[in-house]
């Protein structure tokens, strides 16, 4: 799946990935291939991006997800 984590000053990542752990408002979550189309708002955390070369984190202060067909898009 694509992921693509952006803030207004910058995109943090933007590529493939197998997973994604959010944040979330309402509890931590994650999204992988396949994942079932939602939009929620975000806590301040870490964002981790899994890769098949490792996982990258990024902290952010909130911010809003939208998951759908196959793509992640965190703006922070």
């Amino acid at each position: 799946m694509i992921v693509e984590v952006i803030t207004p000053d910058k995109v943090l990542f933007s590529g493939e990935a197998v997973s994604v752990k959010l944040p979330g408002s309402g509890g931590s979550f994650e999204a992988l291939a396949n994942h079932a189309p939602l939009i929620s708002s975000l806590d301040k955390g870490a964002v981790v991006v899994r890769t098949d070369s490792g996982e990258e984190v990024f902290n952010i202060s909130g911010g809003i997800v939208e998951v759908l067909n196959n793509k992640v898009v965190v703006l922070a």
